[in-house]
């Protein structure tokens, strides 16, 4: 679905990303570890439409988006949950919702209505604050809001980074169970996570980065190569 061949980013003079190259099939979770600074949020960023690459080529169902504005790549069934969350200020959390579906435009309202129902039966936290403003909720709940906001859209591909970053242990637990079910339904997913020892569980493939380019890659159900993920980063 995803094919990210010799990726070149730059932020003014700093060369960021220096040649990566990745792919994410059909109903694969893909994970993108390393350590801080190597250039992970740069890669989202990067395929997302954020940053534009300086070289190489991006290429999603076929066609190539390298550069392509941000609100065409979000169209074309990409959906970028970053960091940061992005909650919308004095929005509730199903008005938060509702602004998803200019990801797929020409919706009626019953089949929005389904979609948000489909949502709630997911993420029930956000259902039962669903006239909550955005902003008062937790950090775990504004994470789930952050993640279904993308959803509401029936991406065709989800790009998640660190998504339990300062989160308590059992939020976590629950971020986590969430992703396991998208990943169930088959929705790919390309995941950076800093968690590493729970997240290789969830993925078929993982890339490590290392100063802007992937210096290891293996299969998450493979211990040999789990064992070269752990020695790689040192954990």
């Amino acid at each position: 679905m995803l094919e990210l061949i010799d990726v070149h980013t730059h932020y003014g003079l700093s060369h960021v990303l220096q040649g990566v190259s990745i792919t994410v099939g059909a109903g694969e979770v893909v994970g993108l570890f390393g350590r801080n600074g190597v250039g992970k949020t740069t890669v989202m960023k990067t395929i997302a439409g954020w940053v534009a690459p300086s070289a190489g080529s991006i290429n999603f169902g076929g066609a190539a988006i390298g550069g392509a504005a941000s609100e065409s790549i979000c169209r074309r069934g990409i959906g970028f949950v970053p960091e940061d969350r992005r909650i919308f200020p004095g929005l509730s959390v199903e008005e938060n919702l509702v602004l998803g579906f200019m990801q797929s435009p020409g919706r009626s309202r019953a089949e929005s209505r389904r979609k948000l129902d489909e949502i709630y039966s997911r993420f029930a936290r956000l259902g039962e604050r669903r006239h909550q403003l955005g902003t008062t909720l937790s950090g775990g709940e504004q994470q789930m809001l952050a993640m279904a906001r993308v959803l509401v859209g029936t991406p065709k591909l989800l790009l998640i980074d660190e998504p339990t970053e300062g989160l308590a242990p059992k939020i976590v637990d629950e971020i986590f169970a969430l992703m396991e079910g998208l990943r169930r339904d088959g929705i790919p997913i390309l995941l950076v996570e800093q968690n590493m020892q729970r997240a290789v569980g969830l993925t078929q493939r993982f890339y490590v980065l290392e100063r802007g380019a992937v210096v290891l890659e293996g299969r998450g159900d493979h211990e040999s190569d789990r064992v070269a993920l752990r020695h790689q980063l040192a954990v």
